[in-house]
C-alpha cells in the first residue's frame, strides 16, 4: 500500500465540509450589504476628512483635545467628519464635529475587545470586515488627518499611502498632527525608504506634519484653492475601481 504523501494529506487538497462551504459562500452577502449601506449612506456627506488615532487616548489627554479642536474647525469650516466611531482620538473627533454644523459619522467595526460606539455620531455605521471598512475611509474623503497612535493607525496610513502610490486612489493632503511624534517616522521614510530606492520622493510630497487646528484647515483648503473638492471625472474613474 502507497504511504500518502506530504502533498495528498494537505488540507487543500480534502474536499471542504459542507456545512463550512455553505457559511463561506453566504459571507459574501454580508459583505456586499455593508458596501451597499455604506455606499448609500455616505455618498450625500462630501467633502468630508477621515480622522485616525489611537483609541486609548483617554479624555482630557493633549492628543485628545487636539483631535477634538481639529474636528470642531474643520466642521464648522463645512467639512464631515469621519472616525472609526470607537473612543480615544476617535471619540474626540466625533465629539468636535458633533458640535459644529457638519456632520460626524463613526464607521464602527466589531472587535473582541477595546471598540465601543461613542455617542457623538450623527451617521454611525457598522462593520464586521476592516476591508469593506477601509474603503469607506479613503472613497469619500478629500483629506486624511493623523493622529499618534498606534499600529491601527499606522496600517491606515500606510493604507492609503499605497493606494495613491498605486494609483488607486486619487491624491489627497496627508496632515500628520504634532510633530514630536511623528517626524522620527517622516525622516526614517525620507532618509530609508527613499535613499534605497523603496518609494519615490513624489510618493511623500502629499505628506505634511502639523500642530495647530488652524494650520489643519488653512492645509486642506490651499490644496483644493484651485480645483473645488468634487473629485474630477478621471479621478471618479478611478474611485469606482478602488
Amino acid at each position: 500500500m502507497t504511504e500518502p504523501t506530504l502533498k495528498s494529506a494537505h488540507p487543500a487538497l480534502r474536499p471542504m465540509d459542507d456545512s463550512l462551504l455553505t457559511r463561506e459562500s453566504w459571507k459574501v452577502f454580508q459583505i456586499m450589504a455593508e458596501f451597499v449601506e455604506g455606499f448609500e449612506r455616505l455618498a450625500q456627506i462630501r467633502p468630508a476628512v477621515s480622522f485616525f488615532g489611537s483609541s486609548r487616548t483617554p479624555p482630557g489627554h493633549p492628543y485628545y483635545q487636539l483631535a477634538e479642536e481639529i474636528a470642531l474647525a474643520l466642521s464648522n469650516a463645512g467639512f464631515s467628519v469621519i472616525s472609526g466611531g470607537g473612543p480615544g482620538i476617535m471619540e474626540a473627533a466625533n465629539k468636535g464635529a458633533y458640535g459644529g454644523k457638519s456632520p460626524s459619522v463613526g464607521l464602527n467595526i466589531v472587535l473582541p475587545h477595546e471598540q465601543r460606539a461613542n455617542h457623538y455620531q450623527d451617521v454611525s455605521l457598522n462593520f464586521r470586515h476592516f476591508f469593506s471598512r477601509k474603503v469607506m475611509f479613503v472613497k469619500y474623503a478629500a483629506a486624511y488627518v493623523v493622529l499618534p497612535g498606534g499600529f491601527g493607525t499606522l496600517d491606515e496610513l500606510a493604507e492609503i499611502l499605497t493606494l495613491i502610490q498605486t494609483g488607486k486612489s486619487r491624491r489627497i493632503p496627508i496632515l500628520l498632527v504634532h510633530a514630536p511624534f511623528w517626524e522620527g517616522l517622516l525622516n526614517w521614510l525620507r532618509g530609508t525608504l527613499v535613499e534605497e530606492d523603496m518609494v519615490s520622493p513624489s510618493d511623500l510630497e502629499l505628506v505634511r506634519i502639523l500642530d495647530r487646528p488652524e494650520d489643519v484647515v488653512h492645509a486642506i483648503f490651499d490644496y483644493y484653492q484651485h480645483r473645488g473638492f468634487e473629485p474630477s471625472a478621471k479621478e471618479r474613474e478611478i474611485m469606482l475601481e478602488l
